[in-house]
């Protein structure tokens, strides 16, 4: 950060008072910059029938790999709404969010995603402009070596843990390698 985006003057690193940490401030009307974390939210769409639904992700990082509908969260709506959203953006798919599944902080990419289970209430299903193809998958089909994020990863692991044991735990880990 160069400027201030309150009114356009540089801005200085420094500890602002009563901070213990390095901030970005403009010395011109005293805004402090605090960057914080964006949080990616989205959710494993399961029909009755037990199959899941994977997308192909059409955008960077990571095109041609598969994924479960996630994106960034927007100001105005709740993680549940967020989650939502994404199904339908990236799967054309309604779905109806169920109860958390797991929390993954990405400490160096300054992030914190937020899974959570979901119905699937149609099999109707298409990608959307985000994904180059979308599929309904048993979890034996899942392409593990083709997943596109290791907090993917993690939560389709979890969410099938927790589903052959009956369990509805919450799963919480910070995965400080960098994405592949």
């Amino acid at each position: 950060m160069n400027f201030c985006s309150q009114c356009g003057s540089k801005v200085v690193l420094r500890i602002p008072q009563g901070e213990d940490r390095t901030r970005h401030v403009c010395d011109q009307c005293g805004t402090v910059h605090y960057q914080n974390p964006k949080l990616v939210v989205g959710c494993v769409p399961e029909l009755p029938d037990g199959r899941i639904l994977i997308c192909k992700r059409a955008i960077e990082p990571r095109v041609g790999y598969w994924t479960i509908p996630a994106g960034f969260m927007e100001n105005g709506e709740t993680l549940q709404q967020a989650a939502a959203r994404e199904s339908m953006e990236e799967a054309l798919a309604q779905v109806e969010i169920g109860s958390l599944l797991t929390v993954v902080h990405i400490t160096p990419a300054h992030q914190v995603h937020v899974f959570f289970r979901a119905k699937l209430l149609s099999e109707d299903v298409g990608a959307g402009p985000e994904s180059l193809d979308v599929r309904l998958v048993r979890p034996d089909e899942i392409p593990w070596e083709d997943i596109a994020f290791p907090s993917t990863e993690y939560t389709l692991q979890r969410y099938l843990e927790d589903r052959s044991s009956g369990a509805d735990g919450h799963h919480f880990t910070e995965l400080t390698r960098r994405f592949r």
